[in-house]
């Protein structure tokens, strides 16, 4: 089996990791269950490009036990788990082409090495793979049916090429699913996102000026957990309604250039890139703290702010010191990629076990529908949807309400009134 890992002798510690996450995803566990039996993804090649972690392994092994052929590489060159890799191979025989802290060519290199596995079904987290097949690799989509995509960011490019006219096969966008962006991204990414600023820092926020770029779900989830660890939030939006709202959160609203000048600490969580200026890191103040959450490391202009800098040195194994003419230092973390995978172990798995029941079942609905479908980006199923949020329900013990037939009469009416 060809791989690319750091060191197969990790997989110890690697397989006992994966197994603690499987144990807070019950939802992914019933779906493996049921994938055993029926086979849904019989001789289906799949190439996943994923941030490698223990959750990410108990989706793979749900797909293979469901049939399918999968190959791993690496979404991020950061956010690979090394001993999980190792697991993967070794535990799973799966092949993995990831390595933490891969240079630029060897994250490519792994790329094409995922797609040499020829797939059928794409399952992308920021669409690299999908972008590479239109503009590289043409000659594989004959033979691809369909694809999904974990991120905004992704679905963000999906549908650009899809408004061109260039997405040549169907992708679900399992990002847009409702058991996926209001709960990983809200309550994964505010969590996690906290939980890797302070692994690299060991600041306290409280009494910090927070400020948040962009008030998406992730937005949201960052500030939320921001304000409950003592700070004050400080939003930056371009979008008057996501502003609006920020606002009557309880949230400061204000444009970049005037939080540039208060922020103690700043996160990028906004999918576009150069939030963060050149200009911005000239008025920053004397320690401040910049991270990014968002998918690539685009978000914060670090090539603008090394222009500027007149020494640059590693204070801690996250932290990127800058010091500029005047003597201020403003530090980067985790080179500005994703902080909460660079720096910790990104999303707990309670949430992610609602994501990748996503990515599970969307597959099998595209290895069952995909002729029937266009090329274009497709919202997650209603029935996909609500049967996850029903199962993740089931799995904590906690019941709700069904309407009666009168209720439901009712609301499908117009004659009754009131």
């Amino acid at each position: 089996m060809n791989y690319d890992i750091k060191d197969i002798n990790l997989a110890d510690a690697g397989k006992l990791r994966i197994e603690w996450a499987a144990r807070e995803m019950p939802v992914l566990a019933l779906i493996k269950e049921r994938f055993k039996r029926e086979k849904p993804l019989a001789g289906v090649r799949l190439s996943a490009c994923l941030h490698v972690t223990t959750e990410t392994a108990n989706l793979v092994d749900t797909l293979v036990q469901g049939g399918a052929e999968v190959v791993v590489c690496a979404s991020n060159p950061l956010s690979t788990q090394d001993d999980v890799a190792a697991s993967l191979v070794r535990d799973y025989q799966v092949p993995v082409f990831a390595i933490k802290g891969e240079d630029n060519e060897t994250y490519y290199r792994h790329i094409n090495a995922a797609l040499d596995h020829r797939p059928m079904i794409t399952m992308d987290d920021g669409a690299d793979l999908v972008s590479i097949i239109h503009q590289k690799k043409k000659d594989l989509i004959a033979e691809i049916i369909g694809g999904t995509e974990e991120t905004t960011t992704g679905v963000i490019r999906l549908k650009s090429m899809e408004a061109n006219q260039v997405l040549k096969y169907p992708i679900v966008a399992v990002n847009d699913a409702r058991t996926k962006h209001l709960f990983d991204n809200r309550y994964g990414t505010g969590q996690s996102t906290i939980d890797g600023l302070i692994r690299a820092t060991n600041i306290l926020l409280a009494g910090k000026n927070f400020v948040i770029c962009g008030y998406g779900w992730c937005g949201r989830g960052v500030a939320m957990r921001a304000q409950g660890m003592g700070s004050h939030v400080i939003v930056v939006e371009v979008d008057p309604l996501k502003a609006l709202e920020a606002t009557m959160d309880g949230f400061s609203v204000m444009p970049i250039a005037e939080a540039a000048r208060i922020g103690h600490v700043f996160v990028t969580v906004t999918g576009d890139i150069n939030v963060i200026r050149g200009e911005h890191f000239e008025v920053m103040r004397e320690g401040a703290i910049a991270a990014n959450s968002g998918h690539f490391n685009v978000e914060i202009d670090i090539p603008a702010l090394e222009k500027i800098a007149v020494n640059k040195r590693k204070t801690r194994e996250f932290v990127d010191e800058y010091t500029l003419s005047d003597g201020r230092k403003i530090n980067i973390l985790g080179e500005g990629r994703l902080i909460n995978l660079a720096a910790a172990e990104g999303h707990p798995s309670a949430v992610m076990d609602m994501s990748f029941a996503n990515q599970a079942l969307c597959s099998e609905y595209m290895v069952k529908n995909a002729r029937e479908l266009d090329r274009k980006v497709y919202v997650v199923p209603t029935d996909i949807d609500e049967e996850i949020a029903r199962l993740k329900l089931e799995s904590m013990g906690i019941a709700i309400d069904k309407l009666t037939a009168e209720q439901k009469k009712y609301l499908e009416s117009w004659e009754m009134g009131t």
